[in-house]
């Protein structure tokens, strides 16, 4: 187990870096508290979605904290390694919505990067969990950094995608006329309304209207 400190921002952009200036006192403070635990995802991938440079994201989706199981969490919201079999039960949903909303062809992979290379950031609202226990990390203040992150996407004009009440809160740093939102994916909400809610076309909807280019939602 590599040691938390000095790790979480060793691969985050320079312009990530000095925009988050204000909340690095607290950064820094969460990895004393981490360090020498294990936990969910590896120390170097906590901002692991934050590697491209501010004007690189066009998208945000925000997720809730990242998956329990160590095989499973990779630093990006919803995504898990090429190689994990089966899929978790959100992903699938997210890509059947994917399948109904875009008629794109369903990944038999959960790797969503290749997203994060067209402009879509992949934020859960809180970076960190104990390996095998979820939302774990919520007393830890990951919610004052990942709120300044929102303000700085939501000031740019960036298409907020949220998902379940948790996302939500993060709305009010976002335009309505850039905000799309609907219950979370998970198989105890998603038929209450992800379903149908066809989150990827009205994001490039939302594009369109500011001449910026469709997303390529596309992962096979």
């Amino acid at each position: 187990m590599k040691r938390a400190d000095g790790i979480f921002l060793q691969d985050v952009h320079p312009e990530w870096i000095e925009a988050l200036e204000s909340v690095r006192p607290r950064i820094e403070e969460i990895e004393n508290l981490l360090e020498g635990k294990f936990f969910n995802p590896t120390p170097e991938n906590v901002f692991r979605a934050l590697r491209f440079p501010l004007n690189h994201t066009q998208v945000v989706i925000f997720g809730q904290d990242p998956y329990p199981n160590p095989n499973h969490a990779m630093g990006l919201a919803f995504s898990i390694p090429p190689t994990v079999r089966p899929l978790p039960r959100t992903l699938v949903n997210i890509f059947r919505e994917l399948h109904d909303d875009m008629g794109v062809e369903i990944p038999p992979s959960g790797d969503l990067s290749p997203w994060s290379a067209r402009g879509v950031l992949l934020l859960n609202r809180i970076l960190t969990t104990p390996q095998g226990v979820s939302a774990g990390h919520s007393n830890l203040g990951w919610e004052s950094i990942t709120n300044e992150i929102a303000r700085i996407l939501g000031e740019r004009d960036v298409v907020g995608i949220f998902w379940g009440n948790y996302a939500k809160q993060l709305l009010r740093y976002f335009a309505p006329e850039n905000s799309i939102q609907s219950v979370h994916p998970s198989p105890l909400s998603a038929d209450g309304g992800f379903f149908g809610s066809k989150p990827f076309s009205k994001t490039n909807q939302l594009l369109a209207l500011r001449s910026k280019q469709a997303i390529d939602w596309s992962l096979i």
